[in-house]
């Protein structure tokens, strides 16, 4: 390993035997090895240290002990990261391929360290397995602009320069990574897509899931913040009927 490798991966985890392993698996099986990969767990109760201590890589550190929550634990994996570029695998989550952070490294060093490459994101169930594309598409051109509609790159695909990226605010409980990825491009003078590639297989299960109605309060907020009132009302008059149209869809 570099002294300042290319990527620092950072995965979170509490009590996440059952998927922690999957995660591990695909960093370790990745073609490209200029990473440092950090876990940082929550003091977790399960198995989680022992898969983590199963699971050897020269490349891999540990940090274990209580935390504030989600955000709380990704800040101290920003912290520790000593990488260029930042991406965050939840325990669950994993590389779409073996080749993925290869691409993104090509795809730095041909166009001259971008703030920001982002790709696609597939949706896997807890066993791993392909559910479907995320209903969001990663466009193929993205700007500050593009967050005004919502999290149209999933968090995980989205990887940040680490001098650009700051820390996640954590007066947001559950849409914290949205107001960051927001942040990064306020500070990003390039963006690098590849926006024909999947980047990521995203477990479908995670705290937002969990906590929708909050959460979008939470993003609506952040939205008139950065994007202004009126025009967040008016677009989320829009998604009320894009959201009525894909339930009737689904009915059928």
């Amino acid at each position: 390993m570099t002294p300042t490798p290319l990527f620092s991966i950072i995965t979170v985890c509490y009590n996440a035997a059952e998927t922690l392993g999957r995660t591990l698996g695909s960093v370790d099986g990745q073609s490209f090895d200029d990473y440092e990969h950090l876990i940082v767990d929550g003091a977790s109760r399960d198995a989680s240290l022992e898969i983590a201590r199963s699971m050897p890589n020269d490349r891999r550190r540990i940090i274990s002990e209580p935390d504030k929550g989600i955000y709380d634990a990704m800040n101290k994996g920003i912290s520790a990261s000593t990488g260029t570029y930042l991406i965050f695998l939840n325990a669950g989550d994993k590389f779409h391929a073996t080749d993925s952070l290869e691409k993104i490294a090509k795809a730095i060093h041909a166009n001259q360290m971008p703030g920001i490459i982002y790709g696609q994101t597939n949706i896997v169930d807890n066993e791993g397995q392909f559910l479907a594309p995320r209903h969001l598409t990663a466009p193929h051109e993205l700007t500050l602009k593009s967050f005004a509609t919502g999290m149209v790159v999933c968090h995980q695909a989205f990887v940040a320069l680490r001098r650009i990226a700051g820390f996640y605010n954590l007066k947001y409980r559950y849409s914290a990574d949205y107001e960051w990825c927001i942040r990064c491009l306020q500070h990003s003078r390039k963006n690098i897509g590849l926006a024909d590639t999947v980047l990521i297989d995203y477990l479908n299960e995670g705290v937002t899931t969990r906590n929708r109605i909050p959460s979008l309060r939470e993003r609506f907020k952040i939205m008139v913040y950065y994007y202004g009132f009126f025009p967040t009302v008016w677009r989320h008059i829009g998604f009320i009927g894009r959201w009525w149209n894909r339930r009737k869809q689904e009915q059928q």
